[in-house]
This record gives C-alpha cells, structure tokens and sequence, in this order.
C-alpha cells in the first residue's frame, strides 16, 4: 500500500484543493472515511476498484449503490457503445425512452407509467411535486434521519438552506405507527404525501427493514387522506425486489422514485406512478438539458434485462448472507460483537460499545490495506459480480481488521 502523503492520490488531493472548493463536495466530502482511504480512482472491473496508486480493492460500496452487475458489465457496455453509433444527447429522446418505460412498467408491481431523470434527488423531488400537483395539498410526512437528496427541501445539512424551504415537511418516526398517525394529525387535513425510505437505512446506525404493520399502516392513512403514498427506491432499488422494495410486504406505493442501480453507473433516474397521478405528472414542469441522453437508457434496458434473466438478487443475497455468516464467525473468534443489519445484499457493520466509531474506522482502515474496500457507517452494496473466492477475499482483510479492534483493547 502506497503511503497517501506521497502518494498520486496525495498529488491530485493537493491540486484539486486549488480549483475546487475544499477539495472536493458532497456526500465524498462528507463521507468520514478512515484516514488512508484513496479519493481518486484510476479503473474499474467486475467487483475489483484500482485507485491512481495501483492499489487494488474488492470493491464493497459498488460507486455508492449504482453498480450493480460489476464494473464494466460487457452486455451493458455493448448496449451503450450501439446507442453512441446512433446518437445520445440529440433534440429529443431516442426509441429507448419507450422500451426502457414498457420494462419499468412491465416490471415494477404499481407503476401505470414512468418518467426519467437524472439522479434520486430529480426522482424524489419529482415525487414530492407530483403528490401536491394531484392532491392540491401541501404537508409531507418524512422520516427523521432519512436521507430523500440533496435538494434545499431534503438535504441534511441546513447550510444554505431555509425554513421556509421545510415549511411543509412534518416529521415521523420511522416504522413507529404512533408517530406517523400523530404526524398525519399534525397535517390537519393538508396532507399530500407520506414519504418512506424502502428501509430505514440511516447514516451511522442499525437498519431497519419496513415492518409490515406500519407499511400497511401508511398505506391505510393515505388512502383515508387521499394522499399519496411515496416509496424512495433510490437506494435500495432492484437489489430487494424487481417488482419494488415493498412488494415483500405487501404494500404498493402510488409513486416511487428510482436511480442508483438502474443502469450499472450510467446517470439515470425514473419516478414510476400508478394511474390517479398521471395527470398530474402531465401538467407538471420538470425537465433537464441531459434527461432525454439515450445510452444511459439503454444501458438501464441492459442492466434490468440482466438482473431479471440472471436471477441477479438471489445471487446478491447468496453472497450478502455468506458475508454476514463470516463476519459473525470472525467476531466471535475475536471476541468482537458486532451488529449486522438491514438486507444482507445492503450490508451495514457496526461495533458494539462503538460511540465515536473508533472501532468501526480502525476496522476499515485495516482491512483497506489488505485489499478490501468497506465503508465505518454507510450501507454497503453487493453487485452479480460479487463470487465466493471476492466475499473469502473480503473476510480474509476482516479478520486482519478485527484483530486490529482486538488489540485495541490490549
């Protein structure tokens, strides 16, 4: 492992400050990474990540949920380099448009239609305008913690932002059906939407996965409100269900938002809707200068065709549940506890009696440097191209991590 303050990485560090503010923006800058984590990354395969040092890493943040076939799948690839010899950014959208929007249709459980964008934030955004559009009405139910984009109304940082851009947001708890009911009082009759996560995947603590009562639930004070209900599958999208992220629970939305694995890293995003919002979304504004590109929809055409003719979910859980097996075989040979959460294709670690994540960071850091790319706090991501020898290669740079924890105690 290359040491980072001499490093090409340490090099672009020290320009990038120069020309762009702070070095870098976003949720990278924010990310709380270990020290000795790269920022720039020179390539990319399968499930393996290069940084600019030639350090190379069993990738388990898949570019933050995106990737979901492996770097570079070849029938992804192939579908976009046939779209670019015809044309991508022309003065409307290419055939793809209505192939990729009968898939999603055809696919996911409640949608009548699709609409496309660029990234969660459009989607989500997109869904919230929807919702007051065909309501009439103002008040959004949230979940406190949970993280919708980065737009004024849902970013979770408050620089910049203003009360007024939160004005009609009422927060709830998620899965806490007394809080939400108390919340949907609060609305006092303006009630637009209830916005849920497809899981509660907050930064920095457990995961929870919906319970079907309060799903049902949300689902029941919308009806009774004639408001919608709002499912964000940006995260969590096409890697629990084809069909929608609720559909193991039951519960259909009348709206989603999507991104993330869509189209295996090209930048695309759908909101997917059943038939009461589809006048609204006629007469609402929403647009960009990029959203009609047409490789990255023929990439999502690929990337979907694929997850579906693959079984590619079964696959991630397969591997997801031989990670999590082995990670509790290593704490508990370490005497180590730790916690594991959420979907084991959407792993979350984090160390018992852990409060300022010294453990969780020593952890990762450790297991960098023995080839394995983890995350302290972030819902890590599974992709198709995770195998058995990857996941034994991911537990080999643990267990080095978890002795390190260990030591710590010494």
């Amino acid at each position: 492992m290359v040491e980072r303050r001499n490093s090409v990485d340490a090099g672009l560090r020290q320009r990038a400050a120069r020309v762009v503010p702070g070095g870098l923006w976003g949720h990278l800058n924010a990310a709380r990474l270990p020290d000795g984590y790269p920022q720039f990354f020179a390539a990319a395969e399968g499930c393996r990540v290069r940084d600019v040092d030639g350090n190379e890493y069993v990738d388990m943040m898949c570019s933050w949920g995106p990737i979901v076939l492996g770097h570079r799948h070849p029938a992804v690839e192939a579908a976009v380099r046939r779209q670019l010899d015809l044309g991508n950014c022309m003065n409307g959208p290419g055939a793809v448009l209505v192939e990729l929007s009968e898939l999603l249709v055809g696919m996911i459980a409640h949608a009548d239609w699709a609409m496309l964008q660029k990234n969660g934030t459009d989607a989500t955004t997109t869904c919230v305008t929807l919702a007051r559009a065909g309501t009439g009405r103002r008040k959004v139910l949230v979940a406190r913690g949970s993280y919708h984009g980065s737009a004024p109304w849902c970013t979770p940082s408050v620089v910049g932002v203003t009360a007024e851009d939160r004005a009609h947001l009422v927060p709830f708890d998620y899965n806490d059906i007394a809080s939400l009911e108390a919340a949907a009082d609060a609305a006092d009759g303006d009630l637009a939407a209830i916005l849920v996560a497809a899981f509660r995947h907050d930064l920095a603590r457990d995961q929870e996965l919906p319970d079907p009562a309060f799903a049902r639930r949300a689902r029941a004070i919308c009806d009774a409100a004639d408001a919608a209900l709002i499912v964000d599958d940006v995260r969590a999208g096409f890697r629990i269900d084809l069909g929608g992220s609720w559909e193991p629970v039951g519960v259909r939305p009348d709206l989603a938002s999507w991104s993330k694995a869509i189209a295996n890293g090209y930048p695309l995003a759908a909101v997917t809707g059943n038939d009461r919002f589809r006048e609204a979304a006629q007469k609402i504004f929403v647009t960009g200068s990029f959203w009609c590109e047409a490789a990255p929809m023929a990439a999502a055409i690929a990337t979907l065709t694929e997850l579906r003719e693959q079984d590619g979910i079964a696959g991630m859980v397969a591997m997801g549940t031989r990670l999590r097996a082995g990670l509790d075989r290593l704490a508990a040979r370490h005497a180590t506890p730790i916690r594991q959460t959420g979907p084991v294709q959407m792993p979350m670690v984090l160390f018992d009696d852990d409060p300022d994540f010294a453990k969780g960071d020593l952890f990762c850091a450790t297991a960098l440097r023995h080839g394995a790319y983890l995350h302290p706090r972030h819902t890590m991501f599974l992709s198709t191209a995770h195998r058995e020898a990857d996941i034994d290669r991911v537990l080999a740079a643990a267990d080095a991590g978890f002795a390190a924890v260990r030591g710590m105690r010494r």
